[in-house]
């Protein structure tokens, strides 16, 4: 049977010493890795946590996440990550949604739960704080794990292949956030693809520089190393700079970013200064990849190959640096295992060069979405994930993406759903109508727009219209830029045609407006 949380527990026993880990230049080695995580799941079970029982994490990259991840596993139970950016009452949906039985986070966060503290159903005392100061209603976290063995359970914990061991939640276009429950054997076929995307031995060393709530950090960066035997370099936060010297200290051989981190590390730092000959590979993907900025790099000596991928499907294509400047702009061939299909609105494969909606099929699929099997049902159809995302193939068979079907934009490598604005935006008295669209933008990638229809008589500058947002939506969804129109173009059918939203502020950007 596949349980994610063997993985250690083995490498333990195979290279004790070797450091799985450096976390703030702490090393931390698979023996040391494997005894936490076994303390950690005799607390899981003295609680009452078993199989199936959610367990919610609300913390920044650090050695406790792992090792809640591998020992909620090991113990059959589901991780539930909260994006630590979200504003308090979407994290308190997600707690609810999920019916998360213990919630665990870090002092920095802890004016957040307790302010959604009372809202929520959780058992007394199911909340724990990783670090201090802790307030007296949580279970501290170190304490707490001194109080068991390191030994193996002794009881199998019959869990894996299929059953689910993590939700992850992605903002859905109705503007109410859906968990995708991805299973044990999901994350092992994950694992295997990046094996061959990376080439990866158990000599390799990787920085971790995308949050673990989302599947770059946690499934596409970490998961694969620790399979692997490898080491990861954690922090809370890098900052460029700090990646560039975490390069030269640990001799990094894997490098995977965000778009928008390696346009700031070429805008605040002197490439030249810093010695990068470990690094043999550079990846990156989650985001529209300006392909200006892949030829800096390549002036630079430096080849970034893209990634493509969703976390309902994990990495779904990916181009090898082999072809990384034949290839620009593309995001390479379908991975090893799984299968990838182009087709139109009949479902039919389209031809070269013809735009169509990317499918997927194989291991690597979600279980579906928790608690919406309409949702799954509209996604997953005869075994096919529908993505939503646009895309065409050359002769050769490499993808290019074109576009999104749905109006999702990415801005700094977060995913960001326009409903979920207009939502909160529909409930200002002065509004009477309201469309968000991504626009381009040089730092982030892309940022918001709102376009907003006053009611009669009513009068608003767009700086009340931005603070409005403030602490309904996380930070990094609120708008960039407000227009005040008249009305907006809309079908027939009394959609909002976006594409002639975009098109205005396009039209206005060449005229300097928005410049």
């Amino acid at each position: 049977m596949i349980n994610v949380g063997d993985w250690i527990k083995k490498w333990s026993i195979l290279q004790p010493y070797k450091e799985a880990l450096f976390f703030e230049g702490h090393p931390i080695t698979y023996l040391q890795l494997n005894h936490r995580i076994n303390q950690l799941s005799h607390l899981f079970l003295a609680m009452g946590i078993g199989r199936g029982d959610r367990v919610a994490v609300l913390l920044y990259n650090c050695p406790p996440y792992l090792e809640i991840f591998f020992a909620l596993s090991k113990i059959g139970a589901i991780l539930v990550p909260l994006n630590w950016r979200l504003a308090g009452p979407e994290l308190e949906f997600i707690l609810r949604d999920s019916g998360s039985r213990l919630l665990i986070f870090e002092p920095e966060f802890e004016k957040m739960v307790a302010l959604i503290r009372s809202h929520l159903t959780l058992p007394n005392g199911n909340y724990i704080s990783v670090g201090e100061p802790h307030p007296d209603w949580a279970m501290e976290y170190e304490a707490s794990l001194a109080r068991y063995p390191i030994d193996e359970l002794s009881e199998p914990h019959n869990a894996g292949d299929d059953d689910p061991h993590i939700i992850m939640y992605t903002s859905g276009t109705t503007g109410i956030p859906k968990g995708a429950v991805l299973s044990h054997r999901k994350t092992f076929f994950n694992v295997l693809n990046a094996d061959i995307v990376y080439n990866l031995t158990s000599r390799d060393i990787m920085i971790v520089s995308r949050p673990m709530f989302h599947s770059g950090g946690l499934l596409v960066e970490s998961a694969p190393v620790l399979y692997k035997g490898g080491t990861l370099i954690l922090k809370k936060r890098f900052r460029p700079e700090e990646i560039l010297e975490a390069i030269e200290r640990y001799r990094v051989t894997i490098l995977e970013l965000a778009a928008t981190v390696y346009q700031f590390i070429l805008q605040q730092c002197d490439l030249s200064r810093y010695d990068l000959r470990s690094v043999r590979c550079y990846f990156t993907g989650g985001e529209r990849i300006p392909i200006s900025l892949l030829k800096e790099y390549a002036q630079k000596g430096i080849v970034i190959s893209q990634i493509f991928g969703q976390t309902e499907a994990s990495t779904i294509t990916f181009l090898s640096s082999e072809k990384a400047i034949e290839k620009i702009g593309s995001v390479g061939l379908p991975v090893f295992h799984g299968e990838v299909k182009i087709v139109n609105k009949e479902g039919k494969e389209v031809g070269s060069d013809e735009v169509g909606e990317i499918i997927v099929k194989g291991p690597t699929l979600m279980n579906g979405y928790w608690n919406r099997p309409d949702l799954t049902a509209e996604t997953i159809r005869d075994g096919w994930l529908y993505t939503g995302d646009l895309a065409k193939k050359d002769k050769e068979g490499y993808v290019y993406i074109v576009d999104r079907e749905r109006d999702m934009y990415i801005s700094g490598g977060e995913n960001v759903y326009p409903a979920e604005i207009e939502k909160v935006f529909f409930t200002h008295p002065k509004i009477l109508d309201v469309g968000v669209v991504g626009v381009p933008d040089g730092t982030w990638g892309e940022v918001g727009k709102a376009y907003l229809v006053l009611k009669p008589g009513e009068t608003m500058e767009a700086e009340e219209a931005l603070t409005f947002l403030q602490g309904k939506i996380a930070r990094f969804k609120i708008p960039k830029y407000v227009e005040f129109v008249e009305k907006l173009p809309k079908t027939a059918s009394g959609k909002i045609q976006k594409f002639i939203l975009k098109e205005w502020h396009q039209s206005k950007t060449k005229s300097g407006v928005w410049s």
